[in-house]
């Protein structure tokens, strides 16, 4: 390892979905069930270069003499090895729902500052579908260790950006649209061009409420995009990345364009 790995095994929700009666490799003694997970509400968890991100795992519990709580909780790339992450488990709440059910919420931390030291390969390749397993107990002793009750996806964040110019112009003249795209990079903690990706450009007239696509336009080698188009009337221009299944979706401030 190049420095530390971490375990999410605390308490703390993540995000994504994943419903389930028991996980796989699932063992363990008495009635108690997982049954339902949720992950950072059903959304994907988005890592930058700095900011440290928390999320909630939410985990329903049932068993008939009622939930004690969580023992632990890990999450991790889902084709990585186990226990090999750089999320921790920083917190724990229950919340009663019946005599014989509860959520449990686990509070899951990300700091990227760590992320590098986390393996001996590339930090970027953990970014894609992680999993969650989790250990309950019940009230009388009851205990289920289940693996991959979750599956959601850790994306790496991206960065987008929109230039007109000129920013005035007549009907019929011709604009140009710039941008460039770039992503964190885990292992440099910095921002670089993501190359040969297809950008939707969109345009909402001025007064409009909703931008619609144009065109698509690929990134170059350093992540930039450029193109031109004919002015037909005012309004606001911005590029549209949908993201990929290891890089989020963004969408860039829009660049309004006036008529002389």
């Amino acid at each position: 390892m190049r420095g530390r790995t971490a375990w999410a095994a605390a308490g703390g929700a993540a995000a994504l979905v994943l419903t389930t009666a028991t996980g796989a490799h699932a063992e363990g003694r008495g009635d108690i069930r997982v049954v339902k997970t949720v992950v950072n509400s059903g959304g994907n968890v988005i890592v930058g270069t700095s900011k440290t991100i928390q999320y909630p795992i939410d985990i329903t519990i049932k068993d008939n003499s009622g939930v004690k709580g969580l023992t632990h909780v890990s999450t991790y790339n889902a084709s990585s090895a186990a226990g090999s992450g750089f999320v921790d488990w920083t917190g724990t709440s229950c919340s009663k729902k019946s005599a014989t059910t509860s959520v449990c919420r686990a509070t899951m931390t990300i700091t990227p500052a760590w992320i590098p030291g986390y393996s001996d390969s590339d930090s970027n390749k953990a970014a894609g579908v992680w999993q969650v397993n989790a250990t309950v107990k019940a009230n009388d002793g009851d205990y289920w260790i289940s693996d991959r009750i979750a599956l959601y996806k850790v994306k790496r964040a991206a960065q987008l950006t929109t230039v007109i110019a000129p920013e005035k112009a007549t009907k019929g003249t011709k604009v140009t649209v710039t941008g460039k795209l770039s992503r964190a990079n885990w292992e440099d903690l910095k921002y670089h061009g993501f190359t040969r990706q297809p950008v939707e450009l969109q345009f909402r007239k001025s007064g409009a409420a909703h931008y619609s696509t144009v065109k698509t336009v690929t990134t170059d080698g350093a992540g930039k995009l450029s193109t031109q188009v004919t002015v037909s009337s005012a309004g606001s221009w911005r590029w549209y990345f949908p993201g990929t299944t290891t890089t989020s979706r963004k969408v860039a401030t829009g660049d309004t364009l006036g008529l002389k």
